[in-house]
């Protein structure tokens, strides 16, 4: 598989992305690291040669040990934000995020399995969408299952 799809723009970045949606009995599966105090959806960057779903699939597979089906595409979300890993550290970044809706099996026990830049280590964790954890993206604070259109979402740190 190719490079992931962050591109150079200017001073800042360009980033597409992927996350999943994985609940059960209303809680959702969210990852956090070493280095921040927030809780971010499973999922990461797409690769060149691969689509959206394939790359959730994938990201989902790496970071919990067990391959998931998606069910559907939840949301687009375009999102201007400011780097805080080494590698893009108060850099511009413009990130097109897609979110699948994962199938969850019931006997689903994920185990996290991967790392973060800088080797500092990911976990993953069950927490309920009104959690006093910072969560990103905080559209996940809502999530309406039962509507079935894809939503679309823009965030722009830029103008807080």
């Amino acid at each position: 598989m190719g490079e992931d799809m962050t591109l150079p723009c200017g001073e800042g970045l360009v980033s597409v992305r992927v996350g999943a949606i994985i609940m059960r009995e209303g809680r959702l599966l969210l990852a956090g690291n070493d280095n921040s105090d927030y809780l971010y959806t499973v999922g990461g960057r797409v690769k060149i040669g691969e689509n959206a779903e394939e790359a959730v699939v994938r990201e989902v597979s790496e970071e919990t040990g067990i391959r998931l089906e998606t069910d559907r595409l939840y949301a687009v979300h375009e999102n201007y934000f400011y780097g805080d890993a080494p590698s893009n550290m108060d850099r511009l970044i413009y990130e097109i995020a897609f979110f699948f809706l994962m199938k969850t099996p019931a006997d689903f026990a994920p185990v996290s399995m991967s790392f973060a830049e800088g080797d500092s280590r990911e976990h993953i964790e069950w927490v309920y969408p009104d959690t006093e954890k910072n969560i990103y993206p905080a559209f996940f604070r809502k999530l309406d299952l039962t509507d079935k259109s894809v939503k679309h979402y823009v965030t722009d740190e830029r103008r807080n």
